[in-house]
């Protein structure tokens, strides 16, 4: 009988607040109205929503199937619950925030996404990535419609440039221009990190304008001002180029097709410098005040204000005092005159003097993403701030409105945090309460309490570099070791530090174990000793008084001095063996109670990093940097069998810690290479590969039940994997393993024939072929078939039945009777309309020419019964598109596309006629409610004053293109 086994799954992640995978992004959207505001951040493969006042979290975005990282956030500007999220693996999700699932998604970059961002009117996303490509989607119709290639390395800054339309001067006074806006598609602004800036013409679909970003290589970042009359780039050595944009003229010529002369409309203004050499990562403006902030890997970030026209004058005026006052020096009057007459001009200023630093915030962490932070009534300056090492941040700034005289420097404040959920650091060791109730995990500089079940942070210590952790009999003391050679008690209780005791004499503590009868601790060290301690309640003075209290001590009672420094140490589960692993490679087994030696175990190459011993006390894993782990007999130390088990140093092995499903001698081994693998010591096999963290697992700790077990990653996540009754079958697995690495070496080989033809082209169609696009172009090549062969029965039986009028109908395919006895091109349209439409396109590109005839056939059917005209008409255009030359040059096809051309237009003539009664009708319905209501009255200088307050409000930035 072949042996099943029951399977573990993802359950629960927890202890990320936010990854440094990608941006963040603030969201004022308030149900509540009772909230500072929502951040949207990253974590791992999830996308997490906080409030950021109560430290809560709101929303978890999470897809079953999706274990790709999330690398890029943008929130639509005319939608605020809309969100676009691109992944490592180069797809894009739409997600809605009320319900937090995923409305579309697009795949189409064949690496990890850099970039995002929503045109003006929200139906067009821009997505730039790691493979030089940028591609703009259509939201509406849920397809990319192209990809333009021209950068060398990755996107780093993408926006849209939509201008307002033309306005022309016309008495002296000021009208807009008569023109046709919708037939304009913008404009598209691009940086990379081969340092080029790029500006895109999307109604053209080319690049009209390139110039070098920045001087000093690399080029990480684009911030364009809201009024989009200009834009800041950034690269390495704290360099920042300020470009002028010229949107008029931008304007203007998407109405020209004929631009004569070579116009540009990018302008190189100077170069500041930050005060920092680090390469930038995000260049990012306030959306309604004259301020940016700027920010490279280091613990600040910088504001820069843009100052007021006033300001530039005066300062140009200063300057212009202090060299007639150096000219008159020098005895040079005659030179004093020719230099007034531009030092006034505004346009002729130095950068410098138009931006100002402002305030450096320095952060508790190195900086990953910041956001402006714009609350409703709120006119304080905030900026939320995301971290590398797992915390956001908010901080308030003082404006320069603020500042009581000039002399006062703009300060800032942290005004809210969420930090709790998560450590600043990795998690090196994880234990569980024997009632599997609290996980205890402990990081450099913190020990956290978990409530497993709610995943809510208990406690929180501060504690010094924790190399190892464990829960103390009762579950109310938490014992840790340090790098720094302490040993630290902790109760959970009252969060107190209860003793700290220096074991090690300075020297790091790699291991510690409680004892099975709950008396006593064993630790091990780099000072080449294990130590052991007993537990004693020792009547401890209170200061002050005479009275005494009862208090918790380690006491020193055993040492066992060894060749080596100590890795690893467990007790066997009969409390007679110590097994202790060396930095010298290998394991020595001593008696507990005389502490001699019983064993000796060599074998693996590298240092043994962790090792466990099975309920029995009969078997002992070990596992190692040299990637083996080995299963060895306690009883005369010989090695039952080495496996090769992961891609990189095991750091974890852990037994399950009793034999209720026979499972005793079954483990669990985690490592570098982000895998967790479960195997049956007994036949040497791996039962199950458990994928999901995006980081080296550092700790694992098993249920006393063993029902779930807990990881924690340099990920900094903390997931809880549970035991199911879905069954294994160890073949089954093999099979699907294989499968896995098939499909993926398909799709990548797909890819290369696909691209090769336009790879020189600066523009290209928006498509990447996925195992979900190769189904879905089996499927329709299936149903083709199925339809043209029922389409052929019905039809001889026709013939047949009109020179006998009693024939019985046909015997058709069992699949359109089970279906409700559906004609074929019901059955045919079914299937295209089950498949997404942003699979659509590449799912046709599956099909080979020889089934195009048998489509076309079809879509003449479609025409003919007026079935879903939309979808019909996308298939046939798209298919001219493709396979244009060989329908051309085929007689028959030409015959087919008549036929279909007649089919379709009665059908779009019948369909404009409705649309064009509707419009009408709905137009009627709007006076017959305009008549009724009260009628609009409109200030007449409301606009003047509108106008006068935008000109007051233009930025001095504008002013300089």
């Amino acid at each position: 009988m072949v042996k099943s086994y029951l399977k573990f799954e993802p359950s629960k992640s927890f202890g990320v607040v936010a990854s440094s995978s990608s941006n963040i992004v603030w969201s004022s959207k308030d149900k509540t109205k009772s909230s500072a505001g929502q951040a949207v951040v990253a974590a791992n493969e999830e996308v997490l929503v906080w409030d950021i006042k109560k430290g809560e979290l709101l929303s978890r975005w999470k897809e079953e199937n999706n274990r790709a990282l999330v690398t890029a956030i943008a929130q639509s500007k005319t939608d605020p619950d809309l969100f676009a999220v691109g992944y490592e693996n180069g797809s894009i999700r739409i997600w809605d925030s009320k319900i937090a699932t995923s409305v579309v998604s697009f795949n189409g970059h064949k690496s990890a996404v850099t970039i995002l961002a929503f045109d003006k009117t929200g139906v067009r996303l821009a997505s730039g990535s790691k493979d030089t490509d940028v591609i703009v989607w259509d939201l509406v119709a849920e397809v990319g419609q192209y990809k333009l290639r021209g950068h060398k390395d990755q996107v780093t800054g993408l926006r849209f440039i939509e201008p307002e339309p033309v306005v022309q001067e016309e008495d002296g006074e000021q009208a807009l221009m008569a023109v046709d806006n919708e037939g304009a598609e913008g404009f598209l602004l691009t940086t990379g990190k081969d340092s080029l800036i790029k500006l895109w013409d999307l109604s053209s679909r080319h690049c009209i304008e390139t110039h070098v970003a920045q001087s000093n290589g690399e080029c990480w970042a684009l911030g364009v001002s809201p009024d989009l009359s200009g834009c800041v780039t950034a690269g390495n050595d704290g360099e920042m180029k300020v470009w002028a944009l010229d949107v008029v003229a931008l304007a203007a010529s998407a109405q020209r097709v004929d631009l004569s002369q070579s116009v540009n409309f990018l302008h190189n203004r100077g170069t500041l410098h930050r005060s920092s050499k680090e390469r930038a990562v995000e260049v990012i403006f306030h959306p309604r005040r004259d301020y940016f902030a700027v920010h490279g890997v280091e613990k600040n970030v910088e504001i820069w204000r843009i100052r007021t026209e006033s300001e530039v004058k005066k300062s140009l005026a200063r300057k212009k005092k202090r060299r007639k006052e150096k000219l008159a020096k020098d005895k040079k009057g005659a030179d004093v005159d020719m230099e007034d007459e531009g030092a006034d001009d505004i346009n002729k200023a130095e950068i410098s003097d138009v931006f100002a630093q402002h305030v450096i915030v320095r952060t508790t962490g190195k900086v990953r993403s910041v956001d402006w932070a714009i609350q409703q009534g709120s006119k304080d300056l905030q900026l939320l701030v995301g971290s590398t090492n797992n915390l956001l941040e908010l901080y308030t700034i003082v404006g320069k409105d603020k500042l009581k005289s000039k002399t006062d420097v703009a300060d800032y404040n942290k005004a809210l945090g969420v930090d709790l959920p998560g450590h600043r650091t990795d998690i090196r060791s994880l234990s569980l309460s024997s009632d599997d109730k609290m996980l205890a995990s402990a990081a450099n500089g913190s020990l956290k309490i978990w409530n497993v079940k709610t995943q809510a942070c208990i406690r929180t210590f501060e504690c010094g570099y924790a190399l190892c952790c464990a829960f103390l009999p009762g579950d109310k003391v938490v014992v840790v070791g340090t790098k720094e050679g302490e040993l630290q008690l902790y109760d959970v209780a009252s969060a107190a530090l209860l003793e700290s005791v220096n074991a090690h004499e300075g020297h790091a503590i790699w291991a510690l174990q409680v004892h099975p009868d709950g008396k006593s601790v064993v630790s091990g060290g780099a000072d080449k000793a294990a130590k052991f301690w007993d537990f004693k309640i020792v009547q401890e003075q209170v200061l002050g008084t005479t009275r005494t209290t009862p208090k918790l001590k380690l006491v020193q009672s055993r040492i066992l001095k060894v060749s080596d420094d100590i890795l690893s140490l467990k007790f066997s589960p009969d409390s007679k063996l110590l097994a202790v692993s060396l930095l010298d490679s290998t394991v020595k087994v001593f008696f507990v109670d005389s502490l001699k030696l019983y064993l000796n175990l060599y074998g693996h190459k590298l240092p043994v990093l962790s090792m466990d011993i099975s309920f029995d006390s009969k078997l002992i894993i070990t596992s190692s940097a040299d990637k083996n782990i080995r299963i060895w007999g306690l009883d005369f130390g010989d090695c039952h069998k080495a496996l090769f088990g992961h891609q990189d140093s095991i750091l974890q092995v852990a037994f399950i810690p009793h034999n209720s499903d026979g499972n005793g001698h079954h483990f669990f081994s985690a490592s570098k290479d982000r895998t967790i693998k479960y195997w049956d010591g007994d036949k040497f096999e791996q039962i199950q590969r458990i994928d999901g963290h995006h980081g080296e697992i550092w700790a694992l700790a098993i249920s006393h039940a063993g029902n779930f077990l807990v990881s924690a990653s340099h990920d900094k996540s903390i997931r809880v994997w549970e035991e199911t009754d879905e069954q294994i079958f160890l073949e089954e697995e093999r099979e699907k393993e294989l499968e896995e690495l098939y499909e993926s070496t398909l799709t990548t080989s797909l890819e290369q024939d696909a691209d090769a033809q336009d790879e020189n082209r600066e523009v290209a169609a928006a498509s990447k072929q996925t195992v979900e696009t190769l189904m879905a172009g089996e499927r329709i090549a299936e149903a083709l078939e199925l339809g043209l062969s029922d389409l052929n029965v019905v039809k001889e039986w026709e013939v047949a039945k009109a020179s006998n009028p009693n024939l019985a109908p046909p015997q058709r395919h069992a699949i359109f009777m089970a279906l409700g006895n559906i004609t074929a091109e019901q059955y045919v349209m079914n299937t295209l309309s089950k498949i997404k439409a942003s699979a659509l396109h590449d799912a046709l590109l599956v099909l080979p020419f020889a089934s195009v005839p048998m489509l076309f056939t079809f879509l003449n059917l479609f025409a003919l019964r007026s079935m879903n005209i939309p979808l019909t008409c996308r298939i046939l255009f798209f298919m001219l598109k493709t396979h244009h030359k060989q329908i051309v040059s085929s007689r028959t096809m030409r015959q087919m596309l008549d036929g279909i051309r007649v089919n379709l237009r009665q059908a779009l003539r019948k369909q404009k006629d409705e649309m064009g009664y509707n419009i009408a009708a709905l137009r009627v319905v709007g006076m017959q409610i305009e008549e009724r209501s009260v009628k609009g009255f409109v200030d007449e200088n409301w606009e003047e004053e509108e106008k006068q307050k935008k000109e007051v409000r233009k930025r001095a930035f504008a002013s300089l293109s």
